[in-house]
């Protein structure tokens, strides 16, 4: 029996050939391998022994070769395979391993250059690992040193690995593979700068953790990462209490997270089912708290919230007075800290670069029967100079103020979505209902219900998209709301302009909608 050894990750190689090699295995070895196994005493073959051919280039052409792949593909059940490698005297292969060049490594690294990162594209690997895993029946081709343990088993308990391990084997084989050529493919995509939807989509993500249930305890689910740097995003968060972060905290506190990165004055948002429930703008992270809270204080039990200053301990005592499930900032009082952990269950989170928005040429996929449906992110707001004054009332400043706030977090409402705020606070939002003047008087009840009757006086409403007739006025002027902002764009858009001329409702059209279904 043969063994080739090929590796750039050599985690537990001596080790796992030592056991092949006192199991009369002979180890057959490429350049920083051999030297590894030479030095620590395993007897080992160069890999030009084999071939009869030196490595050359630099070492980019050492196991591109008939004597390797022959004795990779003959099918020991084929004798005409096995009479065709007599006659060229060449030996089968029974056991590969080979992991790849770490092209991963490479492109992480700070300053890389394309040259570099081409250099560490694996040619040889990848050849060697598709021909051992195309004859699984024969060849045992290994990618991962976790399975060092379980292939010498076999091999000592009955002299060869079992067929069901050698195809387990050769699935991670091929997944290996298609994840290193995605990352490759990923990485020159980028370097061309190429922002086009491509004729076909390959991807590729690494999985963080399984998780105990989905969005439901009947659905599984599992938590993947995208491979490169991403500054701001939940997968680089550093938790510090509580259980692992479920399918539904992820979802939900991803959502809270991209909203917050719309400001950067201090901000608390908190966050229910995907959807904001508080959100407040303050000169200081605790009264941006304060007012968060006192926006909706029923929706947020169990909820989540994040912030983009440090968490003081006065801040950290108020969240621990009720249920919370997640809370995120950049850092955190060393008091703030010990207070928040002395509850078992929430989920305490630091996430450095909070304030790092995606690229805008980022993906946003849904999953739908039997496709994918795919868009680059919603990473506009609005163009400030495509604003539109469409009524005979000019808003006052600190009317434009609330209304670019009022935007920003009706964009991370569900549709249809409306967002009555009032001095850079929510105070009542109308998420996901499939008309709109629904979410207009829902938005207007909780104001009144949860902060009181005066509460929408004077207030400013947002919507994500147009209004297709007037009542929505209507209500707004009922409640006291003084100035509108929305996209604009419907064919009936004079009847609001109209309403509000009538009101003395101040309306400013932006053209930009932001439909979040």
């Amino acid at each position: 029996m043969r063994a080739l050894i090929s590796v750039s990750d050599k985690t537990g190689i001596v080790e796992f050939a030592k056991e092949l090699a006192g199991m009369g295995v002979q180890i057959i070895s490429t350049g920083g391998t051999y030297s590894k196994l030479k030095e620590e005493g395993v007897p080992a073959v160069e890999i030009s022994e084999i071939t009869g051919f030196p490595e050359c280039l630099d070492g980019r052409v050492k196991t591109l070769h008939p004597a390797v792949h022959a004795g990779l593909l003959a099918m020991r059940s084929n004798p005409e395979h096995m009479k065709q490698l007599e006659e060229l005297k060449v030996e089968t292969i029974d056991i590969v391993v080979v992991n790849l060049y770490p092209f991963k490594a490479t492109i992480l690294k700070d300053g890389v250059t394309r040259a570099e990162a081409v250099e560490n594209i694996d040619i040889g690997g990848p050849t060697m690992l598709r021909s051992a895993a195309k004859n699984y029946q024969d060849v045992a081709v290994i990618t991962d040193p976790d399975d060092y343990g379980a292939v010498l088993l076999e091999l000592k308990e009955n002299g060869q690995v079992s067929l069901d391990t050698k195809f387990r084997l050769m699935q991670k084989v091929f997944m290996h593979t298609s994840n290193y050529d995605t990352m490759i493919a990923d990485y020159l995509k980028k370097e061309r700068n190429d922002h086009e939807f491509p004729d076909t989509l390959t991807m590729t993500f690494e999985k963080v953790q399984e998780m105990r249930y989905g969005e439901n305890p009947h659905q599984k689910a599992a938590f993947y990462r995208e491979i490169g740097k991403k500054k701001g995003s939940l997968v680089d968060a550093k938790q510090y209490n509580g259980k692992e972060l479920s399918f539904n905290n992820i979802n939900d506190t991803n959502g809270a997270l991209e909203l917050l990165k719309e400001f950067t004055e201090p901000t608390v948002v908190g966050c229910k089912h995907g959807n904001p429930c508080g959100v407040s703008s303050r000169d200081n992270i605790y009264d941006a708290w304060v007012a968060a809270y006192h926006s909706d204080k029923t929706s947020i039990y169990g909820g989540i919230v994040v912030c983009n200053r440090e968490v003081t301990k006065k801040m950290a005592e108020e969240m621990n007075g009720i249920f919370l499930e997640v809370v995120v900032a950049p850092s955190y009082e060393k008091e703030a800290l010990e207070v928040l952990c002395s509850k078992k269950n929430i989920r305490v989170l630091e996430l450095e670069d909070i304030e790092v928005p995606q690229n805008a040429n980022a993906y946003d996929m849904k999953k739908v029967n039997g496709g994918l449906i795919i868009q680059t992110i919603d990473s506009e707001l609005y163009r400030e100079e495509d604003f539109k004054v469409v009524t005979k009332t000019q808003p006052t400043e600190s009317q434009l103020e609330d209304m670019k706030f009022g935007m920003k977090v009706v964009k991370f409402v569900k549709s249809n979505g409306i967002a009555v705020v009032k001095d850079k606070q929510s105070i009542g939002i109308g998420p996901g209902q499939v008309n709109r003047i629904w979410p207009t008087k829902q938005s207007i009840e909780h104001a009144e219900e949860l902060i009181g009757p005066e509460a929408t006086k004077g207030a400013v409403l947002a919507s994500d998209a147009f209004f297709p007739f007037d009542d929505i006025v209507e209500a707004a002027y009922q409640a006291g709301i003084t100035a509108i902002i929305q996209p604009g764009g419907a064919m009936r858009d004079q009847l609001s302009i109209d309403k509000c001329d009538e009101y003395g409702i101040a309306m400013v059209f932006t053209g930009m909608r932001h439909f979040k279904h």
